[in-house]
């Protein structure tokens, strides 16, 4: 068990978001229901920020166009689940730029209503993957296991229906807000399980090429000829530039491959510029997303 995340998160939860001082906090946009995991990434990464919830990504995004919020919190990445649906395609079409990374690593809690035992569970409520990344407990117990929305709004529920029977996978900052009682802690299967967050805004933060290690993330579309990906990310190779992520998507026709990079990199330096310049000569498209500092998570001891 992540001690310090955990007194971290008890100490969060206590925290206010109501009230006149909240009203002139800048506010961070997250998909889900209070207590979300989304929700602990925005306390932890920005306890300076008023976390807001949003019923969708695409109403998240659309908070921090629309003026409403400063920024948004956006899962991109799982190291149990992978990547998380639907973000790659709704970014490109987003009008916002990543401006920084959070790493959140992921405890699991079992809760129910207060004085509920294990012995009286039957139905765990929770994420999709939330139930997955917690199958030895589900299979332990021989339980029925529901899929929500998200772990905050399973909480949520089983607080609302008061059946002793039924329980939630969550975040412990969840059983404070909906008042439920932790039966067991950090019951997820990966003891690595950490979700990678991108932070986005409606303008680029480009940081100084020298104040350290920067990612930079990109989409593009290379043309529809032989070799065409191998000749367009060439320049990468040539020029010692590391490529951390490489990801494919199709378009409505099976045709055209759409792709979705990041570099360890600044656009300042010069190897960086030739690699963009020879993707460019061999892509339809290349559309910048953002540069921003590499999380420190990246270079813990032993990564």
């Amino acid at each position: 068990m992540d001690k310090s995340i955990d007194l971290a998160e008890a100490a969060l939860a206590t925290q206010p978001e109501t009230g006149a001082h909240s009203q002139a906090r800048p506010k961070i946009a997250f998909q889900g229901e209070p207590g979300a995991y989304s929700h602990l990434a925005c306390r932890q990464a920005y306890p300076e920020f008023e976390p807001l919830p949003s019923a969708t990504f695409e109403d998240a995004f659309a908070a921090v166009r629309d003026g409403l919020a400063e920024r948004a919190m956006i899962p991109i990445d799982n190291s149990v689940a992978g990547r998380v649906a639907d973000i790659h395609h709704l970014m490109p079409h987003a009008g916002l730029y990543i401006v920084a990374e959070h790493f959140q690593r992921v405890n699991h809690h079992l809760m129910a209503l207060p004085g509920v035992t294990i012995a009286e569970i039957k139905v765990i409520h929770s994420h999709v993957h939330a139930l997955n990344q917690c199958r030895r407990l589900i299979r332990e117990l021989k339980v029925e296991a529901k899929v929500h929305a998200d772990t905050a709004g399973a909480a949520a529920e089983v607080a609302a229906a008061g059946q002793r029977d039924q329980a939630a996978i969550a975040s412990k900052i969840a059983a404070d807000i909906y008042g439920l009682s932790i039966l067991r802690s950090d019951i997820e299967d990966a003891a690595h399980n950490t979700t990678r967050f991108v932070i986005l805004s409606q303008a680029p933060a480009l940081p100084p090429p020298d104040q350290g290690p920067v990612i930079t993330s990109f989409l593009f579309q290379v043309r529809n000829v032989p070799a065409a990906l191998y000749k367009a990310l060439g320049g990468f190779a040539t020029n010692g530039i590391n490529m951390i992520k490489l990801e494919s998507y199709v378009d409505a026709e099976f045709n055209q491959a759409q792709f979705y990079a990041e570099i360890l990199g600044h656009p300042a330096e010069a190897g960086v510029q030739h690699a963009f310049e020879e993707l460019t000569f061999f892509s339809h498209s290349v559309e910048r997303l953002g540069t921003y500092p590499a999380h420190p998570f990246r270079f813990r001891s032993g990564a």
